[in-house]
């Protein structure tokens, strides 16, 4: 996944696609059931690309700078460029966007994507937990980030799905983000290493033990770690007032 920007990040939906895992590996395919591949038209009417997560049959979770006049969202895929008979193509409805969302500070990235049509769920296609509202996951935990984004900084967004191992680092790692939220958000990938999520895995999760712990956000334009994810934890009982709801 592409490192998160500095300053005002590859948040802008015009950069939302550009992500990369950098020093992971190729997913297995179909591995990871849950992820989506969001094609976005954005308002400026160019097309982007972010990742996202089904995390019930009608919706899928991904960062609120990932919003766009169109997305449609691709399940059950593995090689973005080669359509497989587990491909679900399917429209998004209706884009909830945190009310909170600030797209200058970044805080409150998150965003619910309700489908047109409900998942048909399969080997290839699956939902993944969540974790509760009071969940605090430490840093020092090793989790792992998964995209379709750049592999570096001069280097296109990848055909296939990619993933990393993070370490979850603590809050001092991420002082130079100067909105950056501990409460809020996650700051993953040691500082001494060169893996890091990256331009194009915009709105991918990160996956601790099984659950999807945080949503890709921002980072460095140069892609150096760590980067800053939201954490999810805090937004369970908007997610779950939503999904009731509808």
């Amino acid at each position: 996944m592409q490192a998160l920007l500095l300053l005002l990040a590859f948040l802008l939906p015009s950069e939302a696609g550009a992500a990369e895992i950098i020093s992971g590996i190729e997913s297995k395919p179909h591995s990871r059931p849950y992820m989506a591949h969001l094609k976005i038209i954005t308002d400026q009417g160019y097309v982007a690309t972010c990742g996202g997560f089904l995390i019930s049959q009608e919706f899928v979770m991904t960062a609120a700078h990932c919003k766009g006049r169109k997305i449609t969202v691709i399940l059950g895929a593995h090689d973005i460029k080669q359509e497989e008979s587990t491909w679900q193509k399917l429209e998004v409805s209706e884009q909830i966007v945190h009310p909170s969302y600030n797209i200058f500070t970044h805080l409150n990235d998150i965003m619910l994507l309700k489908l047109q049509t409900r998942a048909k769920l399969t080997h290839a296609v699956g939902t993944i937990p969540l974790p509760t509202w009071s969940t605090f996951i430490p840093p020092g935990k090793m989790c792992r980030a998964a995209g379709w984004g750049k592999t570096g900084v001069m280097e296109p967004v990848s055909d296939t799905l990619r993933e990393v191992k993070l370490r979850l680092m603590d809050a001092q790692a991420c002082n130079h983000f100067v909105f950056y939220s501990q409460r809020l958000q996650i700051c993953a990938g040691n500082p001494r290493k060169t893996r890091s999520a990256y331009k194009g895995d915009s709105g991918g999760p990160l996956l601790c033990a099984g659950v999807a712990q945080g949503v890709v956000s921002y980072g460095r334009t140069d892609a150096k770690p760590p980067a800053v994810f939201t954490r999810i934890s805090p937004y369970v009982p908007w997610i779950n007032e939503i999904l009731k709801k509808e």
